[in-house]
């Protein structure tokens, strides 16, 4: 169990990738693919909000509908970026932020529980929580299993 929280929590952050690439690899594409995703709704005129997601702008109160896209965006480019930061400076959280990708995800889905709103269509970030979450679980299980048997390996 310590050397379990010790992958998740290094002690020692740095560039190190402990177990299999893949994990690593895929993280750096999921946040690339954040990046992109956080600048849409930064900067799209609707905030993505109904050209992406559905959601009818035509009612009372779309403004603010728009504004918190917007500032979802922001919120997501600042994750994004922390995201970019690990990947190509601290490699050794990359356990922890698939960690973080599992509960930002079930923190989603709760939400959506919670308040559910009613689209046009399925949104790409339904579709996407339900590819991401697995992944992230897989990832994260992946990681810390593969540098739990190279340090078994090691010592």
């Amino acid at each position: 169990m310590k050397a379990l929280l010790e992958l998740l929590l290094p002690t020692r952050i740095d560039n190190t990738v402990h177990g299999m690439k893949l994990p690593f690899y895929a993280f750096a594409l999921y946040a690339i693919v954040s990046a992109v995703r956080s600048c849409i709704h930064l900067l799209s005129p609707d905030g993505g909000a109904g050209s992406i997601a559905g959601i009818d702008l035509s009612v009372a109160g779309a403004d603010g509908i728009i504004f918190a896209f917007a500032l979802w965006g922001s919120s997501q480019l600042l994750f994004a970026m922390i995201q970019l930061l690990v990947v190509i400076r601290y490699r050794s959280l990359v356990p922890f932020m698939w960690l973080m990708l599992i509960l930002e995800g079930l923190l989603r889905q709760l939400v959506g529980m919670m308040r559910p709103v009613t689209f046009t269509h399925t949104p790409p970030g339904a579709i996407g929580n339900q590819v991401v979450l697995p992944l992230a679980t897989l990832m994260l299980v992946w990681s810390l299993w593969s540098a739990t048997r190279q340090r078994g390996a090691a010592e």
